[in-house]
């Protein structure tokens, strides 16, 4: 029977996990570069609809709204139908609203699609889900940051890359109101090919799929074949909540930086739509490899001095983006701003890769309420940073509070504690499970 891989073996395209592994990663990057495609484009937009700020702040709401609810949902639907359904029906659907903020015309119609849009970001959940159940505990943690790193590139690619697009569409005659539109239309049709290709490659777990192995009476062990069991397990562990805090400060905080950076740069200083987008796309293209290495870090830690060694590493990754956001937060000059973006974003990203290096290890038979519940936090951060910045209406107080919470926030990493039973019986399992 096949067994959860115990390696991961970047060329090899043949084993169910790797396959699992790398269209992960490529569907979390489509899903994520459909996301923000609207965000470097916000300057345009902003003009065409005549938005003021308050709009602008309620838009950026909108898109990280929804997926909190999404990503409730599509945790324990993984456990009930398979990763691989859910995440074909997420693509799918997920494409009509990309679609058709490329036809709004007006405020209303454009934050509807938004809000639609959001949907997307439950890709995520599904992602660390997949690799979850393909990797063994030995490895699980850079697996799960690894495709989550490579697939939150998708949102940094959007920031660099739309703009160019957006200017190579006006270079063959489009005006600026036809080229934005355009510019959406890749993404979303770009999304119904990667479900397609998900459909055709990928399977649930090692063993094949899910409804294929219950008919055979199969028990699969994701958990409590896939009832909201595994939420209602999952809201009872007090760890889940501690890294549902963890996620909102260092995932929601980079949602949050996603959706404004660009329009901050552009508006505090002065710099042009492209010169914005490529700024804003080195944060997001840090994940590429900042996230990979918090997940490789805490499964090293882990090797040496057991799960404590996870949450400790937490501790001082969420205390460092607190820190280096505090500076990002005093930058005056764009060179500065820049650097100082770049330094959080380091510590952001592998933050976001130890937090979902610890999610596998939480407990086992709700995984996917598990990483619901957690992924989830991480929008509930991006949502609360936004109606902060509403609120407050200064963007530079706004990441001067944002520094401070997140600092404090690292607090609840030192209390993901386990016992010494439950430890013992992760060293149990070992590589293989």
């Amino acid at each position: 029977m096949t067994v959860k891989a115990t390696s991961i073996d970047l060329l090899n395209w043949r084993t169910p996990p790797m396959r699992a592994f790398h269209f992960a990663w490529m569907a979390f990057f489509v899903c994520f570069f459909a996301w923000f495609a609207c965000a470097p484009l916000m300057p345009l937009i902003k003009q065409e609809f005549h938005l003021t700020a308050d709009q602008v702040a309620n838009i950026n709401i909108a898109a990280v709204a929804i997926t909190i609810l999404v990503r409730l949902i599509v945790g324990p639907m993984c456990d009930r139908f398979g990763p691989r359904k859910v995440y074909v029906a997420l693509m799918v659907l997920g494409a009509l609203p990309v679609l058709g903020a490329a036809l709004a015309h007006n405020y209303t119609a454009f934050l509807l699609c938004r809000l639609g849009i959001g949907a997307v970001g439950a890709s995520f959940v599904i992602t660390q889900y997949h690799t979850s159940v393909m990797f063994a505990g030995n490895v699980v943690g850079t697996a799960n940051a690894t495709s989550a790193g490579w697939g939150n590139a998708g949102a940094g690619a959007a920031q660099m890359f739309v703009p160019l697009m957006l200017a190579g569409i006006v270079a063959l005659g489009a005006s600026n109101a036809d080229a934005w539109r355009l510019t959406l239309v890749l993404p979303g049709l770009a999304m119904p090919l990667m479900a397609a290709l998900y459909w055709r490659f990928t399977q649930d777990c090692p063993q094949g799929n899910f409804n294929e192995l219950r008919v055979r009476g199969i028990v699969v062990d994701s958990g409590k074949k896939g009832s909201w069991a595994s939420l209602l397990a999952a809201s009872r562990n007090y760890r889940v909540w501690m890294l549902f805090v963890t996620y909102a400060a260092c995932f929601g905080v980079e949602v949050f930086i996603h959706n404004v950076a660009a329009i901050y740069y552009v508006d505090h200083f002065q710099l042009s739509l492209r010169e914005a987008g490529l700024a804003a796309g080195s944060f997001g293209l840090l994940a590429i490899f900042a996230r990979p290495l918090g997940g490789l870090l805490s499964d090293w830690g882990a090797k040496r001095r057991g799960l404590s060694a996870r949450s400790m590493l937490l501790f001082m990754l969420i205390a460092g983006e607190g820190a280096g956001l505090l500076l990002f937060s005093q930058a005056s000059h764009a060179a500065f701003a820049v650097a100082a973006m770049l330094l959080f974003g380091l510590f952001t990203h592998m933050a976001c890769g130890a937090t979902y290096a610890l999610v596998p290890f939480i407990d086992r038979k709700a995984l996917g309420g598990v990483a619901g519940i957690v992924g989830a936090g991480g929008n509930v951060g991006a949502v609360a940073a936004g109606f902060l910045a509403k609120g407050m209406g200064d963007l530079h107080q706004t990441l001067m509070m944002l520094g401070g919470l997140v600092t404090a926030s690292a607090i609840c990493a030192v209390a993901v504690r386990f016992s010494a039973e439950h430890t013992a019986r992760e060293a149990a399992l070992g590589a293989t499970n």
